[in-house]
């Protein structure tokens, strides 16, 4: 008999902060830094300051980009030559080379210090011809005895900016002054932030625009004669441009209708999902269960073809396991909230997106949102759509959750997917065919050449079984990721909506389900399936096999450490005979202006047995975060690695032991019980991740097909947690019980 999910709560994770403050300046080991290369750079920055000296332009400041060597983690960037410990507050743009092996960061300083800059390097090579006869290597670099025995007294630079700027120096191929090449009539364009107020900064330029046409504070809407204007005055200013959204990614495979008469209940205390779609045609069978707002300017011409993508998406939500038996999931019958703000396949994604930012606000009572709206066009590989990142953060700032379909091919030349497919908050989905094999209009993740999009996939229909839908003139077989998303909306909002567990806690569940205990997937594989096809039935979701024990645990990250290591893993003759996964969600703040570096905050989890040290054995054998020295070389990993491996920055992590033919019962330590550690990291404000909630499904399976739920359960309330048995039935009692109406006599 499968066993249930178990939520534990009752019991705060602990938090500490980090100590110390790093271990300084390190130099890049591969690289060799001679007078001669801080001379070429002297040359290049000279040069730079001889562009903006003679450029006239509308703000006070230099932009210049920084062409590092490899991809670089934030303590590796920057630090002394610029505006010192906040030159990484400077940073307005971030983007990777053409082969994505190299970071090109922008940066926005004062002129001052760019004089500055010169005269730190002309400092530093006159130190390095005197001490280090011209060049110097990791290994001198790292010798604290000949370092301490040298007198700078002598020199300008104390031995700490001289020891920061030759590291600084190791990790730079060059500077550079980036013109943007994205050439479009017009659409929506991302200024660098060069701390004047945009409409100000364009106004300077003599682009007079009104208030309606920005999104947010760089990001604003710019027609033909206008980008004419600012790529002919200040091309430099361009971070982002992509053009406007106004058609919308095809998805109606049409066979046949049938015009059947279906009778439905009416609607009672079923939860609400938000539909953002194409129109609603309120003359179908379900009409009751739709709270229709037609979002479309009346001057918009509206025709029938307008109201089919809409109807049918929410005939999904409502009724989709009675068109669609094979689909059955268990979840029941949602109402939706249905807000019409496209007309056809032509709309503006502009215009939507500040749309839907005011729906979410005037509808906080709705946790799931579906959007199954996308472009035709392919996503950048430098940067997030500023439909996707205004999703983003909505998502971060209302404890709402936005499912999107993974967008379709238009045709055979689009292979990657559309706005806002790349949201990297939100659960994308993208379709399979009832076989669980990709479809042919399916189209290819990932965002930002890092994040898994699609999230998961689902059944979307094709020739082998259409998904049977209700439109306007009654019931039609359709295809597409359209119809996959709504699924996928349904099943959130029952566990969120009726289980009452977290959005972090439910995106993890449906992730760590479609999962499961596969290999580390290809590529391939990742960029068509994400991370793997959802179970249909909510059982195999909630619920778990005999041999395996599933906990979900959720805390919020104050510190740098969010830990507890109170998880009471039964022994079997002092030995543990599992092996262990674990998955985690968190929503992270997200700045689009970083470009490839986008999630603001990184979530870190550790898991596994505790050593006599006090320290996790990893179950995945992951070094990062350690309070050790990381420049020791057991524990030094590369920043391209670290993202690879362990997936960081990423706002989804999954950790697992692989299952093997022969697998023996693992030794246990002083300390009986398995620990927990989340590690917070932030890249700008050291703040974005205080109060950060995260979702952890752990999954323990007893490699000899035992059931040991019951021990485990005894055991928790041993250690203080309280557990709770996720039970469908008694949930759906309560919720009924919850929603009654009390009569008072």
């Amino acid at each position: 008999m499968p066993n249930n999910v178990l939520e534990l709560r009752g019991k705060r994770f602990v938090q500490a902060a980090k100590k110390g403050n790093g271990g300084g300046a390190s130099m890049n080991s591969k690289e060799l830094v001679t007078s001669e290369k801080l001379f070429e750079l002297q040359a290049k920055i000279a040069k730079i300051i001889k562009f903006w000296s003679d450029e006239k332009r509308p703000f006070d400041g230099v932009l210049i980009s920084v062409h590092y060597n490899k991809i670089v983690a934030k303590s590796n960037r920057i630090a002394g030559l610029f505006e010192g410990k906040k030159s990484n507050l400077a940073i307005v743009g971030a983007k990777f080379n053409e082969s994505k092996t190299k970071h090109i960061i922008t940066y926005f300083i004062k002129e001052d210090d760019l004089e500055k800059s010169i005269s730190f390097l002309q400092d530093a090579s006159t130190i390095l011809d005197a001490v280090f006869k011209g060049s110097i290597d990791k290994v001198a670099f790292e010798n604290n005895k000949k370092m301490n025995s040298i007198s700078l007294g002598n020199y300008k630079l104390s031995k700490s900016l001289f020891k920061q700027i030759i590291a600084d120096v190791s990790y730079i191929d060059n500077f550079e002054i980036d013109i943007s090449s994205d050439q479009i009539k017009e659409g929506i364009v991302t200024l660098y932030d060069t701390n004047v107020d945009t409409k100000e900064l364009l106004s300077r330029l003599g682009i007079d625009i009104l208030s309606a046409r920005v999104l947010n504070d760089q990001t604003v809407f710019l027609n033909e004669d206008e980008l004419k204007l600012l790529y002919k005055k200040a091309p430099y200013l361009v971070s982002m441009a992509t053009e406007d959204l106004s058609e919308l990614s095809p998805d109606d495979f049409i066979e046949d209708y049938q015009l059947d008469t279906v009778d439905i209940p009416d609607p009672d205390i079923e939860p609400t999902i938000g539909v953002i779609d194409t129109l609603f045609d309120k003359r179908v069978y379900f009409s009751k269960w739709v709270e229709y707002h037609d979002m479309v300017d009346d001057n918009i011409r509206k025709e029938k073809k307008d109201y089919n993508h809409g109807t049918a998406v929410s005939s999904i939500i409502v009724d989709g396991p009675r068109l669609n038996p094979w689909l059955d999931d268990g979840c029941g019958r949602f109402k939706v909230r249905h807000f019409g703000v496209a007309a056809g396949r032509n709309f503006s994604s502009f215009t939507i997106t500040k749309q839907i930012k005011e729906i979410v606000m005037s509808n906080k009572d709705i946790k799931v949102w579906n959007i199954s709206l996308g472009s035709n066009q392919e996503i950048n590989d430098n940067f997030i759509s500023a439909e996707a990142a205004a999703l983003d953060q909505i998502q971060y700032n209302y404890d709402v959750i936005f499912v999107i379909a993974g967008t379709n091919k238009p045709n055979a030349d689009i292979e990657r997917i559309g706005s806002p497919a790349d949201s990297i908050n939100s659960m994308v989905v993208n379709s399979v065919s009832k076989n669980g094999l990709s479809t042919k209009y399916a189209r290819r993740g990932i965002a930002l050449s890092f994040f898994a999009k699609p999230d998961i996939s689902y059944y979307g229909g094709s020739s082998e079984k259409y998904i049977k839908v209700c439109e306007p003139l009654g019931e039609a077989n359709v295809a597409g990721t359209s119809f996959a998303a709504p699924w996928i909306a349904r099943k959130l909002s029952y566990l969120i909506d009726v289980l009452a567990l977290n959005r972090e806690i439910a995106k993890a569940m449906i992730i760590d389900a479609a999962k499961g205990w596969r290999d580390k997937p290809t590529p391939e594989e990742i960029s068509l399936y994400g991370h793997g096809i959802a179970p249909i039935s909510i059982n195999d979701i909630i619920r778990t096999k005999d041999d395996e024990i599933k906990f979900l645990v959720t805390d919020i990250s104050e510190k740098w450490n969010t830990y507890s290591y109170s998880f009471p893993v039964p022994l079997q003759d002092d030995k543990y005979p599992y092996i262990a996964r674990a998955t985690m969600c968190y929503f992270p703040v997200c700045d689009r202006s970083q470009g490839v570096d986008y999630t603001n905050t990184e979530l870190n989890i550790h898991f596994g047995r505790i050593k006599n040290d006090g320290k996790i054995y990893d179950i995945k054998g992951d070094k990062q975060n350690q309070e050790e020295d990381l420049n020791r070389e057991n524990y030094f990993l590369l920043e391209s690695e670290a993202r690879s491996n362990f997936r960081k920055w990423d706002n989804v992590k999954y950790i697992a032991e692989k299952p093997k033919d022969r697998m023996g019962a693992k030794k246990s330590y002083d300390t009986k019980n398995w620990g927990m550690e989340v590690k917070t990291s932030n890249r700008l404000d050291p703040e974005d991740g205080v109060g950060l909630r995260f979702g952890v499904v752990v999954t323990i399976k007893e490699i000899n097909g035992v059931n040991r739920i019951d021990e485990f359960i005894k055991n928790c309330y041993l250690n203080g947690w309280i557990v709770n048995e996720i039970d469908i039935q008694v949930k759906l009692d309560i919720n009924q019980k919850v929603n009654e109406d009390i009569e008072f006599e």
